[in-house]
């Protein structure tokens, strides 16, 4: 019987990890792929605390990695099917069913993270870390007076491009639909920026380039017309989707599938906690998915003290 299993090696799990490790509880991280999840896709963060310049993900990660060695945590290969709730000796605790094994445990930490919706065209998987980006926060720096192309037509589309102008030469906002699904006053700044050409009714159907990225094929849905752009770059906004399909069984997720949880990171199922983007939150960063680790674990502790 385990205090703490964390579903996740991404930056969240780790830092539940740590925290975990630091408060001496007995808990094992299973990861499905590789550590460092979603992350991986950015070559470099520009972003987290502590790195002027930005820091290379496989380092990062590495040293997190290092931190949990330090604390004997140990991170084990396991996809995660399901989580069933019982007891044990009369104490709540829940069984972590994988592919070909299950464990036990006082308390689970979420920890799964989000991936980005692609757009499926071609070119697109190829350029990813090299033109093609789903965060405007992580990668903008990287595209000072470039020109890019932004795919979205809701908030995260419009608020990224509106960030985007600070470092780009110029930004084409390409959406599907002639009407934005984003906020009002939103649509307002975007269609006024000086920098920002609109392209609605349109799609994106190929990224193109040698080593990196250099053009886009995109047309218009009502014309059928086709044209070419030249570009450094391009950002695509057109949702996330939570990489948690097992909790639905469990615990209580929106419409979308982001599991609901407190400030405490608790789900609706005491003993289950849900850290960074496969929670319902409003900014899906690293830097805030390590605190939602750190909270959890703190909050998983207190759980086991307090029983």
């Amino acid at each position: 019987m385990l205090d703490c299993i964390i579903i996740g090696a991404g930056p969240t799990g780790l830092t539940a990890g740590l925290y975990a490790g630091r408060y001496r509880m007995n808990t094992v991280i299973l990861e499905k792929l590789c550590p460092g999840g979603q992350i991986m896709l950015s070559a470099d963060i520009h972003n987290f605390p502590g790195f002027p310049g930005g820091i290379a993900t496989p380092e990062l990660i590495d040293r997190m990695k290092k931190q949990i060695d330090d604390v004997g945590i140990k991170i084990e290969d396991a996809e995660v099917k399901n989580i069933e709730a019982g007891s044990q000796d009369g104490q709540p605790a829940f069984t972590v069913r994988c592919e070909g094994r299950d464990l036990q445990s006082k308390t689970v930490i979420i920890a799964t993270g989000a991936t980005w919706k692609h757009l499926g065209v071609p070119g697109e998987e190829k350029f990813i870390g090299r033109g093609v980006s789903y965060c405007g926060t992580c990668d903008g720096p990287l595209f000072r007076n470039k020109d890019i192309i932004v795919v979205g037509g809701g908030d995260h589309a419009l608020e990224d491009a509106l960030y985007l102008t600070s470092y780009a030469s110029s930004i084409r906002l390409v959406h599907r639909r002639q009407g934005f699904r984003a906020a009002k006053i939103l649509e307002e700044k975007v269609r006024s920026h000086p920098k920002i050409t609109l392209m609605l009714d349109s799609v994106v159907e190929e990224i193109s380039g040698a080593s990196k990225v250099e053009s886009v094929r995109i047309r218009n849905v009502q014309a059928g017309e086709v044209s070419t752009r030249a570009c450094q770059g391009v950002f695509i906004f057109v949702g996330i989707a939570p990489a948690a399909v097992f909790a639905k069984a469990i615990v209580k997720t929106d419409e979308a599938g982001f599991i609901i949880a407190d400030d405490s990171m608790q789900t609706s199922v005491p003993g289950i906690y849900a850290a960074g983007d496969c929670r319902r939150k409003v900014l899906y960063q690293v830097i805030n998915g390590c605190g939602d680790g750190a909270v959890a674990a703190h909050a998983a502790h207190s759980y086991l003290i307090n029983k």
